[in-house]
């Protein structure tokens, strides 16, 4: 039916495996792998540097064909829900940031924004910091409730962790938190200047949103919270564990945030 001689096929059936197919074979574990340290969210090019890593190099056309012969694909996005209330009678900054998301040493500026997380008990708030320098999350605090403590907290971890030297520009949206009285207090009290997006626009703070849609993508949209406990729980590890010290970063040439400061300070 297929006109192919019954020696012929006989012969096929013996036939060694090829060494191309051979390769494509190993590199298929590692590919499995990769993505399972990953915690099933990166894509073929993240694939990538991480062979590269171990000395398995390839292109990213074979890495991406693997990949989908073995149905291997990161998690997938949702929308968001905003959180930010500027409708108050508080003082309002100018945007000096300026949509200029990158630093030439850490420390130099700083973006922070709230976003929030489902769970069976109701809400729950996180409040992050980022250093534009090396995208590391340098603060974070997490509530039931997005008042002022929430956005201080944050601030104070990563007054706490940084030790700054030099002087420092914090961005945020304008929502009331980070108007607040207690919130200028802190800052003014660390010489730290402040830097506020414009009215209803998501793109001055850019960098923050990336990260939220990247936490929400990787890890928060295949979760279900019985407990906000449980949720501070996988948030931690996501943050500490996860982005920071594991994750490579597109930004950064697929290092870590925690290998791009090291190399720094090294440097």
């Amino acid at each position: 039916m297929l006109d192919v001689s019954r020696a012929g096929f006989y012969a096929w059936c013996k036939r060694p495996e090829s060494r191309r197919k051979g390769e494509d074979k190993r590199l298929g574990e590692l590919i499995q792998t990769s993505f399972k340290r990953s915690r099933q969210t990166y894509g073929y090019r993240r694939v990538q540097r991480d062979l590269d890593a171990e000395g398995a190099h390839c292109g990213k056309g074979r890495i991406l064909r693997l990949m989908r012969e073995q149905n291997i694909r990161p998690k997938t996005r949702r929308k968001f829900k905003m959180t930010t209330d500027s409708n108050h009678t508080k003082p309002i900054y100018e945007n000096h940031l300026a949509r200029r998301f990158y630093a030439a040493s850490p420390d130099q500026r700083w973006t922070t924004d709230i976003t929030y997380i489902p769970t069976r008990e109701g809400w729950l708030y996180l409040a992050v910091i980022m250093d534009l320098y090396s995208r590391k999350i340098v603060g974070w605090s997490m509530s039931s409730r997005m008042q002022e403590s929430l956005v201080c907290d944050a601030l104070k971890m990563a007054l706490f962790r940084r030790k700054l030297a030099s002087p420092l520009l914090l961005h945020s949206d304008r929502g009331s938190q980070y108007a607040s009285l207690s919130f200028q207090h802190l800052l003014r009290q660390h010489q730290i200047e402040c830097s506020m997006s414009r009215r209803g626009n998501c793109w001055d703070n850019a960098a923050m949103e990336s990260f939220f849609h990247t936490l929400k993508t990787e890890c928060i949209y295949h979760e279900y919270f019985e407990s906000r406990d449980d949720a501070k729980k996988t948030i931690f590890d996501y943050i500490e564990v996860f982005y920071n010290q594991q994750r490579r970063h597109s930004f950064l040439n697929y290092q870590t945030p925690a290998e791009y400061e090291k190399l720094a300070r090294s440097a």
